[in-house]
């Protein structure tokens, strides 16, 4: 096996709990997933919450990594392309792999409000695509741009939270609107 079991038992989780949901997240479902002998996954992670913790971490790195990839794009040059390249991280976010990583990542924010520890793994960080937009806002004069970037940040993810819950895509009007409205 070339990638490391610890990440092989954190992807299968990750699996799991997108298509069962918390209560499904079990050792022996996540052996299953990985299509490991049973007892694999209890061996590497001893506990739950600790088999929690690994998933939340590799959910963590793989979404910043995607986030470090969107931020090495050439920044966007006009409000057009920064829409465009919204509306393309929230399809990426609502299908296939990306789908998979929302749904677990807000299963996680849940129980993150009952594991401080989960909560702290999860809680923002500064990546070179927030850096893109906060940069974007700030040169087109928008005041407190670190806070606007947060905020349409924020909403932007209610957007992609939202159509989870009840099907369809992001509108690139909706995105535009929120774009607009943070250079107010």
């Amino acid at each position: 096996m070339t990638t490391d079991r610890r990440t092989v038992l954190a992807d299968a989780a990750l699996d799991v709990l997108a298509g069962a949901g918390m209560r499904g997240l079990t050792h022996r479902a996540v052996d299953r997933a990985a299509d490991l002998p049973p007892g694999t996954t209890s061996a590497y992670y001893r506990t739950r919450q600790a088999l929690l913790t690994a998933l939340v971490r590799r959910l963590v790195d793989l979404d910043q990594a995607e986030l470090r990839q969107a931020g090495e794009a050439p920044p966007p040059r006009d409000v057009e392309e920064l829409v465009a390249g919204l509306a393309a991280f929230t399809e990426r976010r609502l299908t296939g792999d990306g789908r998979r990583r929302s749904l677990a990542r807000y299963a996680c924010a849940v129980e993150s409000v009952r594991h401080p520890e989960l909560r702290e793994i999860l809680v923002p960080r500064e990546n070179a695509a927030r850096t893109a937009l906060r940069d974007f806002l700030a040169a087109r004069g928008a005041t407190d741009a670190e806070g606007r970037t947060l905020t349409l940040l924020a909403c932007v993810d209610g957007l992609v939270f939202d159509r989870l819950l009840g099907g369809g895509g992001v509108l690139e009007d909706e995105i535009r609107g929120l774009v607009e409205a943070a250079l107010r």
